[in-house]
């Protein structure tokens, strides 16, 4: 500036140069729709905004800042984009994305930004947690090895899910995925145990059967439905298993077990894929963008079961994958399964068959193990795995020859019969004492005088018959997770009066 300059100069200069400031502290704090479509709206402007802050815009809905660029920024729209248009102001919040969170949401049906959708008023709630949030470290962890019990025989002694563990569904459609998840919702009655239902991209119809099934069986007091359906954006679909992730976690900080199902992450990665795509961020392999592990990983490593001295809570993730044909080496199975500890694999040729659950019992896997299994099904499922792996390679060698030894035919009779007694109907899971007996039965060769075709059928009624004449044999078993040797003597004895009664009739 000029030594001599006049008042009137200096005045015009300052002038100037506080409008500009003000145009710059404006253009930090909101911003100008450029473009909008899709659920995407391209903002110039929100200089200081940062990944993944809540932004509104002047329509009064809200949306999330996902792409940051030199001069612009990419907001996923979380509502309708009617009235938002080119030159519509945006104003950032200073806060993150979060979720309205309480104790008030059990038995509701909300969607993926915790509106309710049941049609049952305003969700009483105060607090809100942030949809992202770093996951707990390693100081703050605890081993895995308290039991999470699914119900399901196939699954709890081959299989065994342990509270705080990560255990992936995979398989084809229309093969059982999300009935083995809402049995090991219903089986979580009366254990304190909190469900959480995380819908991604199904049918509104699929939703409300779900609602149906765990409302006609009381299961809906301690569960929460989250739901993205097929017809909502992108965006939505995007955001609904942080959501979940976030209302699990503010569970597990009051030091309560929660059981988390995402059916499922295909959906939700297929979500981020079509937004990644329309923020004409560079794609990858099937078109994926390249932080699509991240975009799985930072979900399921929140699952995880804390020290007493952080809250001693857990959380249970039970995600779902859909592969086609059976492809398991596809991208986002192959990702999964790399995150997750362990993998419950459901074969269409064995559902077709009749075998119902339809677990592959060689491809399926838990890396927890025996540590998460109680005491009484560790020890009658020890041999399970070994002899039906037995009777598949025995079955396969048995098409080539029908000239077989006596111990071969023992072995594929016994394998027979496992099977039979691993089929089990939908929404009937059962009890710690329950499977303990059956297997007790089943691994023990016990059933080899009962005729195949009436082996699955005896066993559940023997099992009935025990729960009626021996009840405090089967709470003892329930209560102490053992089968001791007197229990077994009784055991025995009750299961050769009653295959005189009911074998020979």
């Amino acid at each position: 500036m000029n030594k001599n300059a006049s008042p009137g100069e200096i005045l015009a200069v300052l002038r100037e140069e506080i409008s500009g400031y003000d145009k710059k502290l404006d253009r930090a704090e909101t911003g100008t729709v450029l473009e909008v479509g899709d659920g995407i709206a391209t903002v110039y402007g929100l200089r200081n905004v940062v990944y993944g802050e809540l932004v509104e815009f002047d329509t009064g809905v809200r949306g999330m800042a996902l792409d940051l660029k030199r001069d612009t920024v990419g907001c996923i729209l979380l509502g309708p984009d009617s009235g938002i248009r080119e030159g519509s102001v945006v104003r950032r919040t200073g806060r993150p994305a979060d979720m309205p969170v309480g104790e008030a949401m059990l038995g509701r049906v909300i969607n993926a930004i915790g509106t309710p959708i049941d049609g049952k008023g305003p969700i009483a709630v105060t607090e809100t947690r942030p949809i992202e949030h770093e996951a707990p470290g390693v100081v703050t962890r605890k081993p895995v090895n308290v039991p999470m019990q699914t119900g399901i025989l196939a699954i709890d002694a081959m299989v065994p899910i342990g509270r705080g563990q990560r255990e992936l569904i995979i398989g084809d459609r229309q093969t059982g995925k999300t009935a083995i998840a809402l049995d090991a919702i219903l089986n979580q009655k009366g254990r304190g145990v909190i469900a959480i239902y995380v819908a991604i991209g199904q049918k509104a119809a699929s939703v409300a059967a779900v609602r149906d099934t765990l409302e006609r069986r009381g299961a809906m007091e301690y569960t929460v439905i989250l739901s993205a359906a097929a017809s909502e954006p992108a965006s939505l679909k995007y955001v609904a298993p942080y959501a979940g992730a976030a209302l699990a976690e503010y569970f597990m900080a009051k030091g309560k077990d929660v059981l988390i199902v995402y059916d499922d992450l295909s959906k939700h990665a297929v979500a981020y894929r079509t937004l990644s795509l329309l923020l004409k961020r560079s794609p990858g392999r099937e078109a994926y963008p390249g932080d699509v592990f991240y975009l799985h990983s930072r979900l399921l490593e929140r699952a995880c079961r804390l020290t007493e001295e952080f809250g001693g809570g857990s959380i249970t993730a039970l995600p779902i994958i859909e592969t086609l044909a059976g492809d398991v080496s596809a991208y986002i199975p192959t990702n999964v399964i790399s995150i997750t500890d362990g993998q419950i694999y459901l074969g269409t040729d064995l559902f077709n068959a009749g075998q119902r659950p339809a677990v592959n019992v060689g491809l399926s896997v838990s890396r927890v193990g025996g540590a998460a299994q109680t005491r009484a099904i560790k020890k009658t499922a020890g041999t399970l795995r070994i002899d039906l792996a037995r009777f598949r390679e025995l079955e396969v060698f048995n098409q080539f020859s029908s000239d077989l030894d006596k111990a071969t035919k023992q072995a594929l009779d016994h394998g027979k019969r496992l099977l039979e007694v691993l089929k089990q109907p939908l929404g009937q899971p059962m009890s710690v004492a329950r499977q303990a007996v059956i297997l007790y039965i089943a691994t023990g060769g016990l059933l080899a005088d009962v005729p195949l075709e009436r082996v699955a059928a005896f066993t559940r009624s023997f099992a009935d018959h025990l729960e009626k004449k021996q009840a405090d044999l089967m709470e003892r078993i329930e209560k102490s997770g053992e089968l001791t040797g007197p229990d077994v003597e009784i055991l025995r004895e009750e299961l050769a009066e009653y295959k005189k009664r009911v074998v020979s009739s």
